[in-house]
């Protein structure tokens, strides 16, 4: 008797063809079939076009394709045993282009550094030196938990597959719980997990690294709901690796980010370009 095991092709050609030659060959069983492929690649034995579909909502919802973004984000870091650290900025975002721009305007020591992204490409200016040096997506946002990935549009269904779900409380909201993995090495992070709330938000995420170790976890339990479109009011950032031991007891680094005054309105062409940058601190 043939059995073949759910989403896998009757006749698979390169590696898959292989492990499963191997098994026929042997006469192994499709449960054990299973088992196997679901550690080599566990992406193959999920397919599920409702959750695929939620994930491009989770995008959809707070990518403003149609017009640009603009809000005045406030940082603050919490590093336990050395207090606070606040970092207030503008951001800018043309979504339909992949750009944005970020102008420090608090701690007056910061003041006039900026971040420019223009698709792939991330600039950081720095006002002493009158220079733009080329930085990463990944690297960490003034020193924060928070990432300058952090600050583009969301780009989970193109940067992600889905290898499991399964349906999850969390708090007050009854959510999805999706299981993703990386689909190239470009992302901050290659593993997530994410809790979507039965309107399509994400409530919270956390961050692996690729041999499993969580990194950071994300919540956001609240949205400013405009023009058919959702913008974060406050996110809240843990460090799961970095932190301080105080009377014994290890605590983490936190950061929240709160969105103040959200616009959805076409901003002009000449805020995202170096040029703006130079000429906020003349």
């Amino acid at each position: 008797m043939k059995t073949i095991v759910s989403g896998v092709s009757k006749n698979p050609t390169g590696f898959l063809g292989a492990l499963l030659n191997l098994f026929r060959n042997f006469r192994v069983g499709a449960g054990v079939f299973a088992a196997a492929l679901a550690v080599v690649c566990p992406h193959l034995l999920y397919a599920n076009t409702a959750d695929e579909a939620l994930l491009k909502k989770v995008d959809n919802l707070v990518s403003y394709y149609n017009t640009d973004f603009s809000a005045v984000y406030v940082i603050v870091q919490e590093k336990p045993g050395q207090g606070r650290n606040v970092t207030e900025a503008a951001v800018y975002r043309r979504d339909s282009k992949e750009q944005y721009v970020i102008v420090i305007q608090k701690p007056a020591i910061s003041y006039g550094q900026g971040y420019l992204k223009q698709g792939d490409t991330l600039w950081f200016y720095d006002p002493e030196s009158r220079k733009f040096n080329s930085t990463s997506s990944k690297e960490r946002f003034q020193n924060s938990n928070a990432r300058n990935s952090d600050f583009t549009r969301s780009t989970l269904s193109e940067d992600y597959r889905i290898t499991a779900a399964a349906d999850a409380q969390l708090g007050r909201f009854a959510c999805r719980l999706l299981t993703l993995e990386a689909v190239h090495t470009d992302v901050t992070y290659p593993r997530m997990k994410i809790w979507v709330s039965e309107d399509g938000l994400l409530r919270k995420s956390e961050d692996y690294s690729l041999s499993g170790q969580l990194l950071r976890s994300s919540a956001i339990p609240d949205y400013y709901s405009i023009k058919g479109y959702y913008v974060p009011k406050a996110i809240l950032l843990t460090d799961e690796m970095r932190g301080s031991t105080i009377n014994g007891k290890f605590i983490k680094e936190k950061t929240q980010i709160t969105i103040n005054n959200p616009v959805l309105s076409k901003l002009p062409d000449s805020y995202f370009s170096k040029t703006y940058l130079e000429q906020v601190n003349k």
